[in-house]
């Protein structure tokens, strides 16, 4: 099937209500439920067809009732306000799910989300005043207060092949109300196309 020509490399930050690691990486059941959490990406370099996204910011707060595969999600997004109605409609594209191939990323949460709220077009920082916030930090080892690095790596992910891991602390409002401290986060650098992760554009490999 031939799809849209776009490709993203994005710097992204990913939060959840898991502790950390998220058993869900590793095909176990959430650590607590509903799960929740948000997310943010730049896009370093990318393009859709022949509209360029370089710079611009993608964020949301997501919530499902049970473990993610049952569906039934609620995705609030955030696109970055400077975009352009044109780079509007080429992200709304990539983020609909429908221009990738079933086994990537966009497509595979997008079949678990059953309600969308109307995009919310706002400057964004990686944190978005008033509708979402999240900081993430490094791991602290619980005895000596030294940093504690970890990182998850999955050959064959459709979110990323290799990620550090960090504490995250994160809200949302609006038409998700949510608060969590503590919790799941992971921060990595991923280039997507229509067919999945460029692997050597993509963390550890990406420069």
């Amino acid at each position: 099937m031939a799809y849209v020509d776009w490709q993203i490399k994005v710097q992204r930050l990913v939060t959840c209500s898991c502790d950390y690691g998220c058993p869900c990486e590793f095909g176990a059941e959430p650590t607590r439920l509903p799960c929740e959490g948000v997310e943010a990406f730049e896009i370093v370099d990318g393009h859709c067809a022949d509209v360029s996204l370089r710079g611009l910011r993608v964020a949301g707060a997501y919530h499902w009732p049970g473990q993610v595969h049952e569906g039934q999600g609620t995705y609030q997004v955030v696109i970055d306000g400077r975009a352009t109605d044109a780079q509007r409609d080429a992200l709304a594209t990539i983020l609909s799910g429908e221009e990738p191939e079933s086994t990537t990323g966009f497509n595979i949460y997008g079949s678990t989300i059953s309600d969308e709220p109307d995009p919310i077009f706002a400057p964004i920082a990686f944190e978005v005043s008033g509708v979402l916030e999240a900081v993430l930090e490094p791991i602290r080892n619980s005895v000596t207060g030294e940093v504690h690095r970890a990182s998850i790596k999955l050959p064959h992910g459709f979110e990323f092949r290799e990620a550090e891991m960090a504490s995250s602390t994160f809200q949302s409002r609006g038409a998700i109300e949510q608060t969590h401290a503590g919790c799941y986060g992971f921060v990595t650098v991923v280039t997507y196309n229509p067919y999945g992760i460029v692997e050597n554009q993509s963390y550890p490999k990406a420069e």
